[in-house]
């Protein structure tokens, strides 16, 4: 007996909770009482453009406007104010009204308005309140000069030598405190980076003498000694202590004791680690002034090596001598060493469903030397509802992934010893080994067997390197004889190379990221990402020497099986652009190309000669929740494809008493291309700070794009790319979505719609605008499709469920 799950009805689901939003915001004061008013709004007059933004920001937050989605999750789900979801609303406080104003006029004092004065006023109507803050800024003081007095002659000097490179206070400039702060700020940091370790900010004092009569401010900066001393010390790094304790914290027992050198002395009770494993990442070294940068980077570092789950920074004691020296103690909390974690998804889209189930094993510390072992098992299954007449056993395919990484903290190579290169980043060595099975029922076994040693790197803060120098892949295919039967009848060898040949690939891959640390940020800046894949040319030198024999389709071999010639690029080019708190503007440029040649660039299939392409793993695809949000991974282009043309309408095939199953078989597998070009453009902004433990936000989204294939295609019209198929053959979506924001993770849903289809022809593309009534429901447009489409369904609409971002 077959189970039928019932699909869920996603659609109504979302109206629903929209609607219900809709009706409860009827009314934002209807929990108020008569004597009670509600903040709405906020109106700054007579402020300097440049300070008005942030003058409203010195308004009492309780005296803030409410975010209106906020306010009506309070009401849905507050009980008696002991519930935190949402917002509670901003009710009219004149005395935090008050408050407000004394702080904005202090606000623009410390901006150089040393006379300025800031009245108050409430308009209420409907028991809604609206705040005017009028200020009478007076004139603005500039600095008329700046002196020093600087007890110290060393401190002076550096002070001096430094201030152009950091100081915002200068003579003609507008007196501003804030100014001053970050120049005490800057240049207390400059003296920790110089030895000065138990240098103050409570060393640094302003004083400003202000003439009222011509708006100007005179300014004197001035750093005592310390009480007693006649100088500020300078201190240097002596011994190193570090103390590793056990995975619960504990430093009692049996321990493993090591005078390293004449710096570091290495206590471990957790008995798994060897001392160079930390050493390595300390970066304040005997002898060296104390440097607070260098300790940053040794704190920093050290975490990032993901083996330790507490590294606070290093202590200090001074020597009870007058070598101003310091001895330095480093305690590290390892984390577990060994930990699995399970991980599912799940997809669905009108009676297509499937589920992906993951476990990562982990092994924190094999060798005692912090590398890890990660061993990953991946199960992937895609149903369909069985109503396809070109599928009607449910199960579409299974995807099969074993693999494990073994990730060394360093780069680990034959030649000459490397530097750490840890100033950016720890840089990692991992070798990799995955086996892959695809299976579809029908059509193939596919199974990939791929090995890799990947380098990766920090150049600087912004820009960091992958190099893979060795990467070998071997592919097995096995078609079904029926399938292989029915390709051969239709003259499509091209897909029987594609997925059912076996075929060796040795390449070399490169990638560079710029501002890949900037991506959580909320600023203006530029995120690229380039990479390189080549693969062929030793095997191309090597057979070509040999003079290895040739298989049946003419391509050179090696240990009696094929191997492909390759070149592939892609890029990733984003501008982010901020609007003002966390709004912010995305717009993405993602295009690639893949180039056969050499051993793949021409194949003979029975005496006719055909060009050659990727092979499968290499190919571009599009669709999913990461680029064309509204079509399901695999199933847009190329180009203008349409699967209904190119296959016929059911029963065209020379067995018609069989069905034409061919296209159900080739069902997200016949659906690529060797270029891709897809464009997006996001709005993100937040909604509620807090809905049931995760910060809630939402986008607004059109992505726009599609993939084709190198050369023109037999029996395929407009999929390959020409200048002039550019627009034809682009497709267009557009939609909205949720991020539920856990600090450590972010749960995305996303809702996607078709608005221009490029499998159509001329006006019959815009499918939302020509077909919009059927946008919920079943018509003519949908039922044709179905028609000739084997029973397969067209959706306009998409979910996508995912784990972080999509770009």
């Amino acid at each position: 007996m077959k189970a039928y799950i019932k699909p869920v009805d996603y659609r109504f689901t979302i109206l629903s909770i929209l609607l219900l939003f809709l009706v409860s915001g009827c009314s934002l004061t209807r929990r108020l009482h008569d004597n009670q008013a509600l903040v709405r709004k906020i109106t700054i007059r007579n402020v300097d453009k440049e300070f008005s933004l942030q003058a409203a920001n010195y308004v009492d937050k309780e005296q803030q406007p409410n975010n209106w989605l906020n306010l009506q999750l309070y009401y849905l789900f507050s009980k008696n104010g002991k519930n935190d979801i949402g917002e509670a609303p901003a009710i009219l406080d004149s005395s935090l009204v008050d408050f407000s104003r004394l702080q904005i006029q202090q606000f623009l004092v410390n901006k150089g308005y040393l006379k300025a004065k800031v009245d108050d006023s409430i308009k209420i109507k409907n028991k809604r309140a609206e705040l005017i803050f009028s200020a009478v800024e007076g004139p603005m003081f500039k600095i008329r000069k700046i002196q020093d007095s600087i007890a110290d002659k060393n401190v002076l000097n550096l002070y001096r030598a430094n201030r152009p490179q950091f100081s915002h206070v200068q003579p003609g400039g507008r007196f501003d405190t804030d100014s001053l702060a970050y120049d005490r700020d800057e240049f207390y940091l400059l003296m920790k980076r110089n030895g000065y370790y138990d240098f103050y900010r409570q060393y640094i004092n302003f004083t400003y003498d202000s003439t009222f009569r011509s708006s100007v401010v005179d300014i004197r900066m001035i750093i005592q000694n310390p009480t007693a001393k006649s100088s500020h010390p300078v201190y240097k790094i002596n011994n190193t202590l570090i103390v590793i304790a056990t995975s619960d914290g504990r430093t009692v027992g049996k321990v493993d004791t090591l005078q390293v050198d004449s710096q570091f002395r290495y206590v471990d009770y957790s008995h798994k680690f060897q001392p160079r494993t930390v050493i390595d990442y300390i970066f304040q070294r005997k002898g060296q002034i104390y440097n607070i940068d260098r300790q940053t980077l040794t704190t920093s570092r050290l975490s990032e090596l993901n083996i330790f789950r507490n590294v606070p920074n290093p202590t200090y004691t001074k020597l009870a001598d007058s070598t101003n020296r310091l001895d330095t103690k480093i305690d590290i909390v390892p984390l577990k060493q060994m930990s699995d974690r399970v991980e599912a998804e799940f997809l669905f889209n009108s009676g297509q469903y499937g589920y992906n189930l993951g476990n990562t094993f982990t092994d924190r510390d094999v060798f005692k030397n912090a590398a890890i072992l990660q061993v990953k098992l991946n199960w992937s299954v895609l149903f369909d509802n069985g109503k396809s007449l070109s599928n009607p056993n449910g199960i579409e395919n299974q995807d099969l992934t074993i693999g494990a990484n073994l990730i060394y903290p360093r780069i680990i190579s034959p030649f000459r010893k490397l530097p750490i290169l840890g100033k950016y980043g720890v840089p990692h060595t991992t070798f990799s080994t995955n086996y892959q099975l695809f299976y579809e029922l029908g059509l193939v076994q596919r199974t990939s067997f791929i090995n890799s040693i990947t380098y990766d790197f920090a150049e600087t803060a912004n820009k960091t390197h992958t190099v893979t120098p060795i990467d070998i892949e071997f592919s097995r295919g096995v078609i079904n004889p029926l399938a292989q039967a029915e390709l051969a009848s239709k003259n499509l060898y091209a897909y029987s190379y594609l997925i059912g040949r076996t075929i060796y690939t040795t390449a070399s891959q490169y990638t560079y990221q710029y501002n890949a640390n900037k991506l959580a940020t909320f600023g203006d800046f530029v995120y690229f990402r380039g990479s390189a894949d080549v693969g062929g040319n030793t095997l191309a030198i090597l057979t070509n020497i040999l003079k290895t024999p040739r298989d049946s389709l003419g391509s050179r071999t090696i240990f009696g099986h094929a191997f492909a010639q390759y070149a592939k690029a892609e890029t990733d080019f984003r501008v982010y652009h901020s609007l003002g708190g966390e709004r912010q503007l995305v717009f993405r440029l993602n295009p690639g190309i893949g180039v056969p040649y050499g051993n793949s660039k021409q194949l003979k299939f029975k005496d006719t000669t055909y060009v050659g392409g990727l092979i499968f793993e290499k190919n571009f695809y599009a669709g999913g929740a990461n680029d064309m949000r509204a079509w399901l991974p695999r199933t847009l282009g190329p180009g203008q494809f349409n699967r209904a043309t190119f296959y016929g309408p059911p029963g065209t095939t020379k067995t018609p008493s069989q069905g034409d199953f061919l296209r159900g078989r080739l069902k997200y597998l016949d659906q690529f291309g060797e270029i891709k070009i897809i464009t997006n453009l996001e709005y993100r902004y937040k909604l509620v700070d807090d809905f049931f433990g995760s910060a809630m936000k939402g986008a607004i989204f059109m992505d726009a794009g599609n993939i084709w294939r190198l050369h023109p295609q037999p029996d395929a019209p407009n999929v390959e790319f020409r200048l002039n198929n550019i627009l034809p053959a682009t497709a267009m979506d557009f939609g909205t979505g949720l991020r539920f924001d856990l600090s450590f993770f972010v749960f995305r849903l996303d809702a996607a719609f078709k608005f221009k289809d490029p499998q159509f022809s001329g006006s019959d593309q815009w499918v939302l605008v020509k077909h919009f009534n059927e946008l919920f429901r079943s018509g003519a447009f949908k039922q044709a499709y179905s028609a000739s489409n084997s029973g397969d369904t067209y959706n306009f609409m998409q979910l996508n469920f995912g784990i972080g971002m999509p770009f």
